[in-house]
């Protein structure tokens, strides 16, 4: 079901991404790491409960993975910000 919905929300942000493309309007570049962090927490989620350990230690693993994919994300983009100065 997890999988399901990521696989959605990833066609939904393509969607998202052509829908602007033929609008001609502009896109940060935080609102796609945004996104793809989303995207990439999700997949990660549904990714450590099918491993077979107890669940409780899947959701904990899932989110600090998350949060750290989010913070080199985010690291990644200041660092190339500061670059383009």
């Amino acid at each position: 079901m997890l999988v399901a919905i990521a696989v959605m929300a990833s066609m939904a942000f393509v969607g998202w991404l052509i829908y602007r493309a033929v609008r001609r309007r502009s896109v940060k570049a935080h609102i796609i790491s945004y996104a793809v962090s989303c995207l990439t927490g999700i997949f990660t989620f549904a990714f450590f409960l099918t491993m077979d350990m107890p669940q409780l230690v899947k959701v904990v693993v899932s989110i600090i993975l998350g949060v750290v994919l989010i913070f080199i994300a985010a690291y990644y983009q200041r660092r190339r910000q500061l670059s383009r100065r």
